[in-house]
């Protein structure tokens, strides 16, 4: 017999032949005529699936009207019309089982309304509600609109380590990896550690970014990305910000800039593409219920050529306006939020790229500009959400790299390896990072990042 999803259930035509199909029971409504409606989802769409049990069930007495919100079963019968409002087939039971109970006293989830604070406390449980099932096949279709567009371009996925010795931001945000005795060394109290007594001989930590081994990796095969976890243990608690979360990070060799920026816009127009032609259903869920008018704002992106000015213009575009700004918009500071959204939303009603950032406040491997005092640095700035893509081309002289390592701060002896990729076969490359927890909150309209990822990882955090 076979076995179908909820998803391919609903698309079929009226049959008389049985099929399968499994699910947890959303809700259940018993007739006085002697049958049940009952409702059941599998996650693999946002609608559910209705069953008519009837009360000749064999086991309809004793199983199926004992059955409530959470409970999981199997059930066999013909696809047929249904008779009934709101779907245009139904499923008409001949056999059902029941896999596992739900004491209705206890589950969690009813049939409610729930806040999303108090479902951030059941993250092993959410996913069942329409709204975070709907999330989860998000991040699955974007997941795998960054693969085929890197793949269609004759990107090689690459794994770079989880585990490093290296800060690539220089923010010193790490979380440190270490088989030593803490508690041990914390009782001691002169706060003195021998790292080469640890386990990899020196101090390591969680990556903040994979973007230094991508480098080394694309001066070899040309072009490569990653896309995989990342860690920052930033004590902020905003709802732009978690400790853990995926980054994607294209790598390209014999690249300038400008060919860094045509990538990034055109990988943020695909993936959107792909959401909006594969998750139609989904999109119109978050269009109605989280964000209104969210559709539109990815369909104005696909269509727009975005803008690009340099830094310099958008200080000025800062400057002439007539809104008071809470953090400074002088030169030498660095965009915030407000500030890219109002580019975005109010002086070009549309999508930006910033270019040419100072280099002050840029980390030590972004090119290094004629005029000495700005790096070739690039941020894609997107309505609703400002900064959705940093990036830059990579400096590939070793002499000013070497510079640039000293005046950050950063000792030129602990990336000797990295300084190696521009002694031997230098090349001109570029890449850029996206936070793919940020791009789920940007499509969704989700107001906050710790419900676009199954189980986030926060300060004073780590449930599950």
């Amino acid at each position: 017999m076979e076995t179908i999803l909820v998803r391919e259930a609903l698309q079929r035509s009226p049959g008389s032949d049985p099929v399968r199909v499994q699910g947890w029971v959303r809700t259940k409504r018993d007739s006085k005529g002697g049958f049940s409606f009952i409702e059941i989802n599998d996650g693999s769409c946002m609608k559910g699936l209705q069953i008519v049990a009837e009360g000749s069930l064999e086991n309809y007495t004793s199983e199926v009207l004992a059955l409530g919100t959470g409970c999981s079963i199997s059930a066999v019968g013909p696809v047929v019309e249904s008779q009934g409002r709101g779907q245009t087939v139904e499923l008409r039971a001949e056999r059902i089982q029941v896999l596992g109970g739900a004491d209705p006293e206890t589950y969690p989830l009813q049939k409610k309304r729930h806040s999303f604070e108090f479902l951030r406390q059941l993250a092993h449980l959410r996913a069942r509600t329409n709204t975070f099932g709907a999330v989860c096949r998000v991040r699955n279709l974007l997941s795998r609109a960054v693969h085929d567009f890197f793949q269609d371009r004759d990107f090689h996925y690459v794994h770079t380590p989880l585990i490093t010795p290296m800060d690539c931001e220089g923010a010193g945000e790490l979380f440190r990896v270490t088989t030593l005795d803490v508690e041990g060394i914390a009782g001691k109290g002169d706060g003195k550690v021998d790292f080469a007594e640890d386990f990899f001989g020196c101090s390591t930590y969680l990556t903040v970014s994979g973007q230094l081994e991508a480098e080394a990796l694309a001066c070899a095969l040309g072009r490569v990305y990653t896309f995989g976890p990342t860690f920052r243990a930033e004590n902020s608690n905003t709802a732009r910000h978690l400790s853990e979360f995926w980054m994607v990070e294209p790598e390209i060799a014999f690249c300038d800039l400008d060919q860094d920026m045509d990538l990034a816009e055109a990988f943020l127009k695909s993936v959107i593409d792909a959401l909006l032609s594969k998750g139609q259903e989904d999109m119109q869920f978050f269009d109605q219920r989280i964000q209104s008018g969210i559709v539109e704002t990815l369909t104005q992106i696909l269509e727009s050529e975005f803008r690009r000015i340099p830094y310099d213009e958008a200080i000025r575009l800062l400057e002439d306006s007539s809104k008071e700004f809470e953090y400074p918009t002088t030169w030498g500071n660095d965009l915030q939020t407000e500030h890219e959204r109002y580019i975005t939303e109010e002086v070009f009603q549309g999508p930006v790229i910033v270019y040419n950032y100072p280099s002050a406040i840029k980390p030590f491997y972004m090119y290094v500009n004629d005029d000495g005092r700005t790096v070739r640095a690039m941020d894609v700035l997107v309505p609703r959400t400002g900064e959705l893509i940093g990036g830059s081309q990579r400096e590939d002289r070793f002499e000013v790299l070497k510079a640039r390592m000293e005046e950050k701060g950063v000792d030129p002896e602990e990336y000797g390896w990295y300084l190696d990729l521009r002694r031997y076969g230098s090349v001109p490359h570029a890449g850029f990072g996206l936070g793919f927890e940020r791009l789920v909150q940007f499509v969704t309209g989700m107001a906050n990042i710790r419900d676009v990822i199954p189980f986030p990882r926060t300060p004073k955090s780590a449930l599950f």
